[in-house]
C-alpha cells in the first residue's frame, strides 16, 4: 500500500496505478475506449477530492469503486437508449434542404463575415439590433449598416427585388 503525504503525491499515485486500473476497467467493458473515458473521469474526480482521498487506506481500491461504477452507470444509459429505440423505432429521417434553403446559405457564405454575422443573428436567431450589436461589439449604427448592405448583396446574389427584401 503506497501512503501519500500531499497533492504533489497524486502525480506518483496516477503513475503507479493507471495501468491496473486501465486494465480492471477494461476487463469489466470489454471496450478500450469505454475504459478509458471511466477511468479518466475517475482520475478526475479523485484529484478534485485529493485531500480526502490521499488519506484513505487504499486510495486505489476508491478508484476502482469509482471507475467501475461510471462504467456501469454509461453502460445501464447505453442499454436504456437502446431499449427507448427498440421501443419507440427510428427517428424519422431528417428531409434534405430543398433548393432555396441550399441557395440561400450559398449566398449567405458569399457575404463578408460581419454581414453574415448580424443577419444570422438578426433574422434566424430572432435578436434585435441592439443584442446583435453587444454580441458583436459593433455600434447599433454599424449592426443597422451590415443588415441593409447583407440584404442588399443577398438581394442581388439570389436575384430577388429589393422591395421584397424591405418588406421582410
Amino acid at each position: 500500500m503506497l501512503v501519500f503525504v500531499d497533492g504533489a503525491d497524486f502525480d506518483e499515485f496516477y503513475r503507479a496505478s493507471r495501468q491496473r486500473l486501465l486494465g480492471f476497467v477494461y476487463v469489466l467493458t470489454g471496450d478500450l475506449s469505454e475504459a478509458q473515458d471511466a477511468v479518466q473521469e475517475a482520475y478526475i474526480r479523485a484529484w478534485q477530492r485529493w485531500s480526502t482521498v490521499r488519506d484513505y487506506d487504499d486510495p486505489e481500491a476508491w478508484m476502482r469503486v469509482v471507475a467501475a461504477r461510471i462504467a456501469v452507470s454509461r453502460w445501464r444509459s447505453l442499454r436504456s437508449r437502446a431499449r427507448a429505440y427498440l421501443r419507440h423505432g427510428a427517428v424519422e429521417s431528417v428531409p434534405p434542404p430543398n433548393t432555396d434553403t441550399v441557395e440561400v446559405v450559398a449566398a449567405l457564405r458569399r457575404l463578408p463575415e460581419e454581414q453574415r454575422t448580424a443577419i444570422a443573428l438578426y433574422y434566424l436567431m430572432g435578436m434585435p439590433v441592439a443584442e446583435v450589436a453587444r454580441e458583436t461589439g459593433a455600434p447599433e449604427g454599424t449592426v443597422k449598416a451590415r443588415l441593409a448592405r447583407g440584404r442588399a448583396a443577398l438581394a442581388g446574389l439570389l436575384s430577388v427585388e429589393l422591395g421584397e427584401v424591405a418588406d421582410a
